[in-house]
């Protein structure tokens, strides 16, 4: 099955590429204004060549178990969350008192993957980039996330049922319309399907009244009520909480685990030896009080974000291993062609950054890295493409941002955020806690720099404004650069000048001899600076939960009776790396077995053991349902390891099978390579 899935993904990529080709034919001819039975001819190849993919698509999903396949999205996912559930991978909280929207636990196998996960990002980042990893608290103080702007500006818009007070996300609303609407409305005129296709690509530029404007005009209602709905309104997402007794201390749960490294960022600094560019890592969970909390783990009020803060030189965004990923071609979705309503472009990392559809090549290094961390966990990469945000979904302060979406039964999924927010963030908190968060640069040859120099006259500021003078003098040193040159050219001309002098809360009145503002020329060793952030953001539960769907298939029982529930997880994830089974019930057997389990255990494998008196089918059946990717079998003629996907198995020495699944799982050996070295035994036919 495997070589066949992999033969219908490189089918798959070929047509993708074709139909893309054959579209910029279509378009080049219609520019170009060529005859018009040219045109019918590429447009009739276009779409020959659409229908070969859209038939490509349906067999690779048939056969990857995706929910595009023989099956609707909401069967496929109701039989991917029933395993789930039932095999306690994750289960709603508290069950037996009703359990709350939006709040989940993981079970022993969820705990696993979800760990798994954890330690290959870090082994994948932390370790092979040298980051610094900090663990800060959940609760947050007020001041911090004032000055970060999550206090005014963390919201979503939401809109109320006008009867029953239930609460929706507005936006989520105006979606789902559309693309209901363009899914099942066959006989849309192109008109319609453009307009509803371009709401969608511009959903997250819509201002209130927009989004209001455009509820109103698609007379969408409440969906529980049928009710009419109220204008959006901002509601903000952060759970508020009072530290110490007393309740005069505001804090929040944190909505991201990033501002703890950004206040931290003066001793990350001498930590690394006052060295740029270094990065920051950390795991921890984070909270966003969710209006209307659903599709599962994808949108919860709880989760865990693991977040990298590259700290650079602004004006040297180069990176030394941009060449280990230059040549990665991936799936890039470019704001140009969501304009164009145009498809993913399959391109090479390292033309996206020379062309500058990439700002720069540190960015363009962790989209490299991230594709290769997500596709080694399992996800699928042709269900993965990396979406740059239009320019009016970007924060005025970032230069470029991409999201590496997972495509899932829900449609296409942010679960990384990959974002150049250049040096907001630590000027931000530099100029409300007035700690200066910034770096040195010392330069191989001294400089010439001209400098701005502000001098009170203390003895004419003193005598004139007495009590005052102080506040006066610094308000007068604190001036820009433009706001002392005006001031300088006004006293020159006039004489005196009106100046408002904030600690004052007035206008004071500067004569000429009061200050004397010049510049001068120095020779200067170095500069200091504030670092640019490249933060690579990435939400674990949304990962792992298109990882469920990505890894999961059913095939039939031995009997062909039933249909029996697989994960293919790669073994970097799989909560099991092994099972070990006595094929009966003998004390010799289960003997043999429990050393054997000891053996994998002390090699740093998860194992686990199973001496039931249940048919050895069922147990492999019981195991391939929880992604276990081996089973070892302890019979009367020795051992044999049995690969889940293929049910293949192999005769293997007894005190061999440690060092070989441990090779196995840590991917120096693939499966195909031990076919070659041990005795293949019995058939493919087993459960």
């Amino acid at each position: 099955m495997a070589s066949d899935l992999e033969n219908l993904r490189l089918s798959l990529a070929e047509k993708q590429a074709a139909v893309e080709k054959q579209g910029d034919v279509v378009r080049a001819l219609k520019a170009s204004e060529a005859k018009q039975s040219d045109i019918d001819a590429a447009v009739s190849a276009l779409q020959a060549l659409k229908l070969e993919l859209h038939n490509a698509s349906k067999d690779y999903a048939a056969l990857s178990g995706a929910a595009n396949g023989n099956v609707s999205n909401e069967t496929f996912r109701k039989e991917v969350n029933n395993t789930l559930e039932r095999r306690f991978f994750i289960i709603p909280s508290f069950q037996i008192y009703g359990g709350v929207t939006g709040l989940y636990d993981y079970g022993p196998p969820g705990c696993a993957v979800k760990a798994n996960v954890l330690a290959y990002w870090r082994q994948h980042f932390v370790l092979e980039e040298g980051m610094l990893e900090v663990d800060c608290p959940c609760v947050t103080p007020h001041v911090v996330l004032k000055a970060s702007g999550h206090v005014d500006k963390f919201t979503d818009l939401m809109v109320k049922d006008e009867k029953s007070g239930q609460c929706y996300r507005a936006d989520h609303l105006l979606k789902e319309y559309c693309k209901e609407n363009l899914e099942k409305d066959l006989l849309m005129s192109t008109e319609k399907r453009d307009e509803l296709k371009h709401v969608l690509a511009v959903l997250d530029e819509l201002s209130a009244e927009e989004l209001g404007a455009k509820i109103k005009q698609y007379g969408i209602v409440a969906p529980d009520t049928k009710n009419p709905l109220s204008d959006p309104y901002p509601f903000n997402l952060m759970f508020s909480t009072l530290i110490g007794p007393t309740g005069l201390l505001q804090g929040y749960l944190r909505p991201e685990t990033a501002q703890g490294i950004f206040v931290n960022f003066k001793d990350l600094y001498y930590y690394n030896g006052t060295k740029l560019p270094f990065a920051a890592a950390q795991i921890g969970q984070a909270f966003r009080n969710e209006i209307a909390p659903r599709q599962g783990l994808l949108r919860v009020r709880e989760f865990t974000l693991a977040e990298i803060e590259h700290f650079v030189n602004p004006d040297d965004k180069s990176h030394p291993k941009f060449k280990d990923v230059a040549d990665l071609k991936l799936l890039l979705f470019p704001r140009e062609e969501q304009m164009n309503m145009k498809d993913p472009v399959p391109t090479r990392l390292g033309d996206a950054v020379a062309k500058g559809v990439i700002n720069n090549e540190t960015l363009g290094y962790f989209i490299g890295r991230t594709y290769l961390f997500l596709i080694t966990l399992g996800i699928d990469k042709l269900r993965l493409r990396f979406r740059q945000h239009l320019l009016n979904e970007m924060a005025h302060y970032a230069c470029d941002c991409w999201d590496a979406e997972i495509e899932c039964s829900y449609g296409w999924i942010e679960c990384v955020g990959l974002a150049d927010r250049s040096a907001y963030d630590l000027k931000a908190h530099t100029e409300k806690s007035k700690i200066e968060l910034i770096a040195r640069e010392k330069f191989t040859e001294p400089k010439e720099v001209e400098k701005l120099v502000i001098m009170p006259i203390k003895k004419e500021t003193g005598r004139f404004f007495k009590g005052d003078a102080r506040k006066v003098e610094e308000a007068l040193e604190a001036m820009s650069e433009p706001e002392a040159m005006e001031m300088k050219e006004r006293l020159e001309s006039e004489g005196q000048v009106s100046f408002k002098v904030c600690t004052l809360n007035k206008d004071v009145t500067i004569n000429k001899n009061m200050v004397s503002i010049s510049k001068t020329v120095e020779k200067v060793t170095g500069r200091s600076f504030t670092p640019s952030v490249i933060e690579p953001s990435f939400g674990i539960g949304r990962i792992i939960y298109c990882l469920y769907e990505h890894s999961f298939y059913t095939r039939p029982s031995k009997t062909g009776e039933e249909q029996c529930s697989v994960f293919r997880f790669s073994p970097v994830v799989a909560p099991i790396k092994c099972t070990v089974f006595p094929l009966v019930q003998k004390k010799e057997f289960d003997a043999r077995a429990t050393e054997l389990s000891k053996q994998l255990t002390r090699a740093g494998l998860s194992c686990k053991i199973d001496t039931t008196g249940t048919s050895i089918g069922k147990r492999y059946a019981r195991t391939d349902e929880l992604g276990v990717p081996f089973a070892v079998t302890v019979d009367a003629e020795g051992v044999t390891v049995r690969e889940r996907d293929s049910k293949e198995q192999i005769r293997v020495p007894a005190e061999e099978v440690p060092s070989l699944l441990k090779d196995l799982c840590d991917q120096q050996l693939s499966w195909e390579e031990a076919l070659t070295r041990y005795e293949i035994v019995g058939g493919t036919n087993t459960v």
